[in-house]
This record gives structure tokens, C-alpha cells and sequence, in this order.
């Protein structure tokens, strides 16, 4: 029997501290891995992205600033290199991460290329270009244009699929591919870590870990420790993907400048994941929460809020605890409640490990990715 040509997929992802730029590393990662050949095309290198190798290579867009434009412009460059990648490597895909601008590039690169050597457009929202960016009238009829101009388009949550259909008013097909998370060995000992911290034998461990935008609510989140009252004694620690400055003060004001740890820019998080013994997660409004998720996977179960794609990833009662959105009350009782039971925090964790790797493990999610591709790759335009 013949074997299964390999693809040779082009990514293009925001590189910074995010779930979308860490989705689309670990997939690329694990592309790779399969033995497809992985381009990855943008301004800078996803922090979390592995060395070049044999399968897998980063393509720089240079931006040039020129003074006939008063903002340098990053979609016309970053089309022209996906053009120019295209062409050399032959690509099968290009899949963009986030519609603006990626789509947009990825669709005015495939115009600049001959029919035959077109590749197909693979589109995954993420969250911001619908839910904040497809109300603009400045983005969304440019984001409406790529989505149906796109081969396919992925949402990863079934909230942010309703979400783009209302807000967008796209009628299009959307397939839902959750995202997913691949821990990797921990550097260093549980032990070591919690030492690192400052954490004495009997405290335990909070753990938040975002980007810091405001809809992460991290007022609210530094407002639900203040009012913890527990006789387990905690810290929390803070993995800021962005600058924590702006919120010393609020730590100050609150008094928890001996409670709040922040630790900026990680890569390595699973040192931190497995000392955590509770994930909390204050946002506004989430497509998905790969925080989440990411303690899941490390027995950690989360207080979070009920909004969004969150259900589709924690169960409510099951493997963590759900309030309502905004609810400081209700977000310092359910601390307060498995600060001071550690059997429950135990049970919990442990059903959240589980349901993490049945549902939200690279072996579940790539191939859904890679039959996505092929079945894209063999319809005719």
C-alpha cells in the first residue's frame, strides 16, 4: 500500500505570551514530530517554538517603516513572505491563527501565487477577532470578507462558534478542534520550587497564570485574595505573560504584599503547575482558558468564572469550581471551601487530570488538525 504523502504546512501565530501563539507552537511542534514539513511565517519567533530542525523552520518578516506611511504596515510584508514561502516550499496550507491579519495576508498571498500552486487557507479563531474585533466596524466586514474567503475555518470552543455566527453574521461552517496542551518533564523538583517562592511546608499554593488584559480582571482576582479568610495559610503566585507594574499598587493597597509572588514571561511553567495546589481564573469572558487547562493536566483543580468556552473545559463540581462572572463573594467562599479541604482539592484535581488527557491531549486534537488539512487539500477550488 502506498504511504501518506506529508503535508507542508505554513503557520502564522502572534509570537507573544498567549494561547493562541502557544496553540499553534505545539501544534507546529508536533506536525513536525509526525514527520510534515512546518513553516512558521511572522515578525518574530513564538516564544515557545523549538529550534529549527529538519521538519520545522521559522520565516522572519522584515517590517520596514517607511516615512511616506504614518503607521508601518506588518499585513502587505507578512502576505508577501507567506507568498514567497509558498512558492519555494511548495506549502499544501497556510494556517492562520487569529483572522486579523493573518487571514487577510493569507488570502491576498494566495492571490499572488498561480491557481495551481494556490495553497488552501485554514483559518482558527481564537476569541479577540470576534468577540471584540468583529463588533468594530473598522475589523469586521475585513473579518467577515476572510472568513468566507478561507478553505476552512476552526473555532476552539462551541461558545466562540455562536459567537462569530451572531456577532459576525457569517453563515459559514465552523468546526469546532478544541485546544490542548502537551506538559513537558518538569526542570525542577515540586520541592525546589515551592522553596523558590517562599512557601513554608503548611501553605498552599495559588495559581494564576495569563496575559494580564482586562478582560483577565486581575483587579477582581487580587480583590478575591484580599478577602480569602482561611485557616490554611496560601500564597499566590502570578505567571504574567505582559508587565505587572501597573497592578503593584493595587497589592499595595490591599496589603498582600507578603502573599502576591509574580513571575514574568515563564517558559518553563510546568515547574510552577506542579506546585500549584489551586488554579484561579477571574476573567470577563474566555473562548477557551488554556490555564485551565494547563493545571488540568497537573492534578490542579480551578476556581473559575462560569463564562465563555470555560464550562467546555471544567466541569463544574467535577474536576473544579464555577461562579458567576464579576462575583467577588462567590469567588472567595469557593477558595475559602478548598483551601480547607484538601481531600476535596485532591478529588477534584485528580478527575481534572483525567478528563484533561481523554479530551484535551495532542493525540486527540493533531489528528483532527491533519484530516482537516487533507480533507481541505483535495477539494477543487
Amino acid at each position: 500500500m502506498a504511504s501518506i504523502r506529508k503535508l507542508r504546512i505554513g503557520i502564522t501565530c502572534y509570537p507573544s505570551v498567549g494561547g493562541s501563539g502557544i496553540l499553534a507552537s505545539a501544534l507546529g511542534e508536533n506536525l513536525a514530530r509526525l514527520g510534515h514539513e512546518v513553516h512558521f511565517i511572522g515578525y518574530e519567533r513564538p516564544f515557545r517554538l523549538p529550534p529549527d530542525s529538519a521538519h520545522l523552520r521559522f520565516h522572519p518578516v522584515v517590517i520596514n517603516d517607511y516615512d511616506l506611511f504614518k503607521y508601518p504596515d506588518y499585513t502587505l510584508p507578512l502576505s508577501v513572505k507567506m507568498a514567497q514561502v509558498s512558492r519555494e516550499f511548495r506549502l499544501d496550507v497556510l494556517h492562520v491563527h487569529y483572522a486579523v491579519p493573518h487571514a487577510t495576508a493569507a488570502i491576498l498571498a494566495r492571490e499572488m501565487l498561480p491557481a495551481k500552486r494556490q495553497p488552501k487557507v485554514v483559518t482558527t479563531l481564537h476569541g479577540t477577532d470576534t468577540t471584540l474585533l468583529g463588533q468594530d466596524p473598522g475589523y469586521g466586514p475585513a473579518i467577515r470578507h476572510a472568513l468566507n474567503r478561507s478553505d476552512a475555518v476552526t473555532a476552539v470552543s462551541a461558545f466562540l462558534k455562536n459567537e462569530t455566527h451572531r456577532l459576525l453574521d457569517f453563515h459559514g461552517p465552523i468546526e469546532i478542534i478544541h485546544n490542548f496542551f502537551e506538559p513537558r518533564p518538569p526542570q525542577r523538583s515540586r520541592k525546589s520550587v515551592r522553596r523558590e517562592l517562599g512557601l513554608r511546608a503548611d501553605e498552599a499554593l495559588i495559581l494564576h497564570s495569563s496575559n494580564l488584559r482586562p478582560l483577565k480582571r486581575i483587579d477582581l482576582l487580587l480583590e478575591t485574595v484580599a478577602r480569602v479568610r482561611s485557616a490554611t495559610p496560601f500564597k499566590l503566585l502570578i505567571l504574567a505573560g505582559g508587565d505587572f507594574a501597573p497592578f503593584a499598587k493595587d497589592v499595595r493597597r490591599l496589603g498582600l504584599e507578603d502573599r502576591v509572588v509574580v513571575r514574568e514571561n515563564v517558559n518553563t511553567i510546568e515547574d510552577y503547575l506542579q506546585a500549584a495546589d489551586l488554579a484561579l481564573i477571574t476573567s470577563d469572558t474566555e473562548s477557551f482558558c488554556l490555564s485551565i487547562l494547563e493545571a488540568m493536566f497537573f492534578k490542579c483543580p480551578s476556581v473559575a468564572t462560569n463564562v465563555g468556552g470555560i464550562p467546555e473545559v471544567t466541569q463544574d463540581g467535577i474536576t473544579g469550581l464555577l461562579t458567576p462572572a464579576g462575583d467577588v463573594k462567590a469567588l472567595t467562599r469557593a477558595v475559602e471551601s478548598l483551601l480547607t479541604d484538601p481531600a476535596r482539592r485532591t478529588a477534584l484535581g485528580q478527575r481534572a487530570q483525567s478528563r484533561a488527557q481523554a479530551k484535551f491531549s495532542p493525540g486527540i486534537i493533531v489528528p483532527r488538525y491533519v484530516a482537516l488539512y487533507r480533507e481541505v487539500c483535495s477539494r477543487t477550488r
